[in-house]
């Protein structure tokens, strides 16, 4: 059950919020769908009318009409790396010009160039900015400075920014001299989650370690199958991913394995109830994750119970604190493996303790927060007597889109 907040009298009732850049829902791919999902069914229960874009990406079964209260709109992508979000982007953009809403939050600073679109339509705009999406190696020289380009023009067009960890708020303020508004992703805690599903795959409570990851170099799964290896652990090692566009990495991964049977790789896994009991069962989750923020998958875990070795960077330090274990290379995972099995009811401890932590991450409050910046950017554009137009809002960074690259000086961590 959803349990609000008190209410805070600001906020604008009945607003027509409109959610554009991701996949959509039902959310079955990343944190973004996550957050659209949990965000916009809650918002949609205050009374406020919800549009999401999804992608139409052939055929995928039925596409209801609505989805937890909030409306859905279906428009396609061309299927490329490079051209699926900001083709399915600009023709969402296109069609919320022709039936506005009140307030618009596009998610992914990459969409930044089509914000245009919506501001000469008058509609207020929040960009929820993601990572460090320019440090992921499959997007190259090019790709790279595209995201770093679309960054400042997401502080110049938009109308406030969210970062869901610090680390990302710090960025922000460092290169580009501005704010954002702090929301991270929520936690779902879960418990009795059963049991059924693992044993229909051979595997026994707290006798498995486990990867869930999207299968980019980023996030390290090569790097969790050798620490793996590396270890004396009995346990195997369950790994849940794959990734569209990365068929390299994915076979760099299965050469990895080196066909050892403790390796199990499932692909990926859209059934949520057996994820969550995989989640749920496991002796140690291993994240490796490194420049996304807050990251949904590292939240579902410890809200899951399941003691996490995590990638040593600042997004996972700030999120895991001193209840995590941290690796930085094969044999430090390998280490933190052995570890594990040599103390199970120590690490079992150590995942409640987890559990306890997470108080700062509840769904609630998550969406409370967007209600709230979303009234406040309505209300600063009812109070505008200016024409938008652009340049945008945030006049302070104008200048933004053409700043000289700043010097590398600390790895953001």
């Amino acid at each position: 059950m959803i349990q609000w907040l008190p209410f805070d009298e600001t906020v604008e009732r009945n607003m027509r919020i409109s959610m554009i850049g991701t996949r959509g829902v039902p959310a079955r791919y990343g944190g973004f769908e996550t957050c659209v999902e949990e965000v916009g069914r809650r918002l949609v229960q205050r009374g406020h009318e919800v549009t999401v874009y999804c992608r139409k990406l052939g055929g995928r079964g039925p596409r209801p009409e609505r989805h937890l209260g909030m409306r859905l709109v279906y428009l396609p992508a061309l299927r490329r790396k490079t051209l699926e979000t900001l083709s399915h982007t600009a023709l969402s953009a296109s069609h919320a010009v022709v039936r506005p809403p009140e307030v618009a939050v596009v998610f992914n600073a990459a969409n930044a160039p089509l914000l245009p679109l919506l501001r000469l339509r008058g509609i207020p705009t929040i960009t929820h900015v993601d990572g460090l999406e320019w440090k992921r190696a499959k997007w190259g020289p090019a790709g790279s400075a595209y995201y770093r380009r679309a960054e400042a023009l997401a502080v110049r067009w938009s109308d406030a920014l969210i970062a869901d960890a610090r680390g990302i708020q710090d960025y922000y303020r460092d290169r580009f001299n501005t704010e954002t508004d702090y929301i991270p992703y929520g936690a779902p805690v879960l418990t009795e989650v059963g049991t059924d599903g693992i044993t229909d795959l051979g595997l026994s409570p707290r006798r498995y370690h486990l990867v869930v990851a999207r299968f980019e170099p980023e996030n390290h799964v090569h790097v969790a199958v050798e620490g793996y290896l590396r270890s004396n652990a009995r346990h195997p090692l369950v790994v849940v991913g794959s990734a569209p566009y990365a068929d390299e990495y994915t076979a760099s991964i299965t050469r990895a394995a080196k066909g050892d049977p403790r390796v199990r790789l499932l692909g990926a896994v859209w059934d949520q109830r057996l994820l969550d009991q995989l989640y749920g069962n496991a002796l140690t989750y291993i994240h490796g994750h490194s420049v996304g923020g807050t990251n949904p998958s590292l939240l579902r875990a410890m809200g899951a119970a399941a003691p996490t070795s995590a990638f040593d960077v600042r997004f996972n330090r700030e999120v895991l604190g001193s209840f995590g274990r941290y690796f930085r290379d094969p044999g430090d995972l390998a280490a933190l493996c052995d570890a594990a099995e040599a103390d199970p009811a120590g690490t079992s401890l150590r995942g409640k303790e987890q559990v306890a932590s997470l108080d700062r991450y509840t769904w609630d409050g998550v969406a409370q927060k967007y209600e709230e910046l979303a009234a406040r950017v309505l209300r600063a554009d009812r109070r505008t007597t200016t024409p938008r137009g652009l340049p945008g809002a945030r006049a302070d960074v104008s200048a933004a889109v053409s700043m000289p690259e700043k010097p590398e000086t600390k790895e953001v961590r």
